[in-house]
């Protein structure tokens, strides 16, 4: 599978990433998603954190967010964010791939700027498929691939289907 970058690429994108986050509140783009109370949520290759807070504020204390990251120093920022702004709701996990999470457990998967860096996309994409409700949510993002690309990547393996396009973000109907 992958590697994590360098712990020096990893700091570096990371303040990149603090000065996106004050620009453009994160919030703002998971209001698009349409979170709930009590959703639980995974957010694939995390990084340092930008969504936690926000998707552990609107799944509220009876949600969850589990943050994954194949790069340790973003696990330890995310338990760190997740200490110093007391969300209860939050849970790491380190891994590159499985998500250790039981089958058809999750309401949403937020999945941002992340698969154009992957060797395995459609590896990832099943164990996504597989943890997800049924009818459950694929909050999709990369600004490295246009829509077209976007569309066909997601849907060409029958796993998936396009619900709905906003502003930032397609969402992706579990199949």
């Amino acid at each position: 599978m992958d590697e994590p970058m360098s712990d020096l690429h990893f700091h570096a994108m990371a303040l990149m990433f603090r000065f996106r986050d004050f620009i453009k509140p994160r919030r703002k783009i998971l209001e698009e998603v349409k979170i709930e109370p009590g959703f639980r949520i995974l957010d694939y290759g995390c990084g340092p954190g930008g969504y936690v807070p926000a998707a552990a504020e609107l799944a509220g204390s009876s949600g969850k967010v589990y943050a994954l990251d194949i790069h340790p120093q973003a696990i330890e920022m995310v338990k760190d964010l997740a200490f110093k702004k007391n969300l209860k709701n939050v849970e790491t996990i380190l891994s590159d791939c499985d998500t250790g999470l039981p089958a058809s457990s999750l309401d949403l998967v937020l999945f941002y700027d992340t698969y154009h860096a992957l060797s395995e996309p459609d590896k990832i994409l099943k164990e996504l498929h597989r943890i997800l409700k049924p009818g459950g949510t694929l909050s999709f993002s990369d600004r490295h691939l246009e829509e077209k690309e976007i569309v066909k990547k997601l849907t060409e393996g029958g796993l998936f289907q396009l619900k709905e396009k906003g502003k930032w973000t397609y969402s992706f109907e579990k199949i």
